[in-house]
């Protein structure tokens, strides 16, 4: 096996094809890489530096492997802004073929010569191929929290599928469901959340259509309180969230005439384990940490006044964290995690106590335009 990892150019999408039937043919039906070399979610565009890039591990002619690249810069105090890149989509023959094995661990190497501050997000547990081979290979991993809010309790009772996993357990949601039992015990644990929290005052919270220059006042005043956040100036949010995507609503948020923050909340795509519900998420926020509670809860009535039935989010900070538990938010198992290179995590040191502090949200990685 002579496995030749290099760019995806447009001759090599009908190998691509190739080999997706054969992974969705042996395995999952959602196993397959970019179509399209050229890529449709942040394509190098003149001099930006947030782009994507695509690779493909080639054996004789036959792509055997395919992983993307998610350039990007974040701000770490005391380094200022440094390049780094998110490994995502990767995937190998070897998961239906014993005989390619070697190829996950060749792309992830492959990856780190192109950028040794390389980081993954995700992954879906510990457990997973990913996680392990990325540890495996000097890697830092944190789990980062996980946190809901139930709007509509007996929907959430009917419809929560993860939770419906034996008879009992169905049963016990659709006596609390049928019977207003479970709203009031769930309506009522929120409520006791939020019962030390008073409303923030003298804030504003108004729909913009794109993020302008306001927004740059924002990330340079709040970029030092964090001990790692990705870059999030005007012109990056641009192109995270152009005008003309209308699937997010971004919220620009002041007090007392004065900007604080902003979020971007929007519906998650459709999942089986959440049923027919209506899923709102916090896609993504910026503030100084004090001023997060007055984030969470602007984010927080705008999805439900778009009648969505549960609201969830991923929040890496404490002070984040903690702006959502204020907020009625419950904190639930999580599979998302952080995984930082040798040669990141060294620049984010002491990366376990520092994991905290860093601002990451379910817009990092390749979270976006809808896998949140």
């Amino acid at each position: 096996m002579a496995i030749v990892i290099q760019s995806y150019r447009p001759e090599h999408e009908p190998a691509v094809e190739e080999f997706n039937r054969r992974l969705q043919a042996a395995a999952d039906p959602n196993l397959v890489f970019y179509k399209t070399s050229a890529p449709q979610w942040l394509p190098k565009v003149g001099d930006h530096l947030l782009y994507n890039e695509y690779f493909i591990a080639v054996d004789a002619g036959i792509v055997r492997g395919a992983y993307a690249l998610k350039h990007e810069r974040v701000f770490v105090p005391g380094q200022g802004e440094i390049a780094v890149a998110c490994y995502h989509h990767p995937l190998s023959e070897g998961i239906v073929n014993r005989t390619y094995a070697a190829v996950g661990a060749l792309m992830v190497r492959d990856a780190l010569l192109r950028q040794p501050l390389l980081y993954a997000l995700g992954m879906g547990g510990y457990d997973h191929p990913l996680p392990k081979m990325l540890k495996a290979l000097g890697s830092s991993l944190a789990l980062l929290p996980f946190f809901f809010k139930i709007v509509h309790p007996s929907r959430f009772l009917k419809e929560m599928q993860a939770l419906r996993t034996s008879a009992p357990r169905r049963l016990l949601m659709h006596i609390g469901a049928a019977t207003g039992l479970g709203w009031l015990a769930l309506r009522g644990a929120q409520n006791v959340k939020r019962a030390r929290w008073t409303r923030s005052e003298g804030v504003d919270v108004s729909r913009v259509p794109e993020f302008s220059d306001w927004a740059d006042p924002l990330w340079l005043q709040a970029r030092e309180q964090y001990r790692m956040a990705a870059v999030r100036d005007s012109a990056t949010l641009r192109r995270l969230y152009p005008a003309a995507d209308r699937h997010f609503t971004r919220l620009r948020i002041q007090r007392n005439q004065t900007d604080i923050g902003w979020a971007v909340v929007g519906e998650r795509r459709k999942d089986s384990k959440y049923g027919s519900m209506t899923v709102g998420s916090i896609v993504d926020c910026w503030a100084s940490p004090e001023d997060a509670i007055a984030v969470i809860e602007a984010a927080t009535r705008e999805l439900e006044a778009q009648k969505v039935d549960l609201i969830v989010s991923n929040q890496s900070h404490l002070a984040w964290g903690h702006a959502l538990e204020r907020c009625g938010f419950f904190k639930g198992p999580s599979n998302f995690i952080f995984a930082a290179s040798k040669k990141y995590a060294e620049a984010l040191h002491p990366f376990a106590e520092n994991c905290r502090t860093f601002h990451i949200t379910r817009a990092d990685g390749d979270g976006l335009p809808r896998n949140f």
